[in-house]
């Protein structure tokens, strides 16, 4: 039996904030290039990308956890 809590799997993902626009582009089977508008103030990049990310996996932003990487563009997410 799992926990709710426990990853399903892990996701790479590499976020530039302050880009032109917001897209998302798959770079390999579980890493993702994700551009958002949103500067990396405030965590609002991290919260952008994570929206993002959810839409085009069709998940609720809640299943997706910033694991490693919440001040680096460089960051670990699992899927809950």
């Amino acid at each position: 039996m799992t926990s709710s809590r426990t990853p399903s799997r892990f996701l790479k993902i590499k976020v530039r904030a302050g880009s032109k626009r917001n897209q998302i582009q798959a770079t390999g089977p579980d890493s993702f290039l994700i551009e958002v508008k949103a500067p990396a103030s405030d965590g609002r990049a991290n919260t952008a990308a994570l929206n993002l990310l959810s839409q085009t996996l069709t998940l609720p932003t809640g299943k997706l956890w910033i694991v490693k990487g919440a001040h680096s563009p460089a960051k670990i997410v699992a899927v809950l």
